[in-house]
């Protein structure tokens, strides 16, 4: 809120209330990391899925049982914050094309622990040198100092993000 009780926008100016309020995307945070996100991911995946055959969700979940073997479609979904669907479609393109398996736990059977195959650990560690080599091209726009300070703010705004998200919302103001 503005000090005079109009809503303050992202550009600094002021609404006269929601009603008619303005968003300017290019300065508004949520919009911003998105793009950068999508951009960074598109371009990446163009590398993977021309040499690879695979997509970013397919990638996402090679990315993630490459770190923590065994886990479940659940436990990925968790992880990468892709839903349900997106993850269930990747994991079965991935099964089909031998990079992952399947072991159904013998305690529960309707719970299935997923894991890189011997295919699957060759093709995660051709891709790893190619992600690191992009993720370097990018960061090397910024300095030492920078780069630091990145990494802090981006754990500082996940941190809150999860806060907010175990809320179930923003808690904005007129929500029922």
């Amino acid at each position: 809120m503005a000090d005079d009780g109009r809503v303050a926008m992202n550009d600094g100016s002021a609404a006269p209330g929601v009603e008619g309020a303005t968003l300017a995307l290019d300065r508004f945070l949520p919009y911003r990391l998105s793009v950068l996100a999508n951009t960074v991911s598109t371009t990446i995946a163009r590398v993977y899925a021309r040499r690879f055959g695979l997509s970013v969700p397919e990638w996402r979940v090679m990315a993630v049982l490459g770190m923590a073997p065994p886990l479940t479609a659940g436990d990925i979904c968790g992880r990468t914050a892709m839903d349900k669907v997106r993850v269930s479609r990747a994991v079965a393109r991935l099964l089909r094309a031998g990079l992952v398996d399947r072991r159904v736990d013998e305690g529960d059977r309707r719970r299935a622990f997923l894991t890189l195959s011997r295919k699957g650990r060759r093709v995660y560690g051709e891709i790893i040198p190619l992600a690191l080599e992009a993720e370097a091209q990018l960061v090397a726009a910024l300095g030492a100092d920078e780069l630091r300070q990145l990494d802090a703010l981006i754990a500082k705004l996940q941190a809150r993000a999860d806060a907010l998200a175990r809320r179930d919302g923003l808690g904005f103001v007129g929500e029922d």
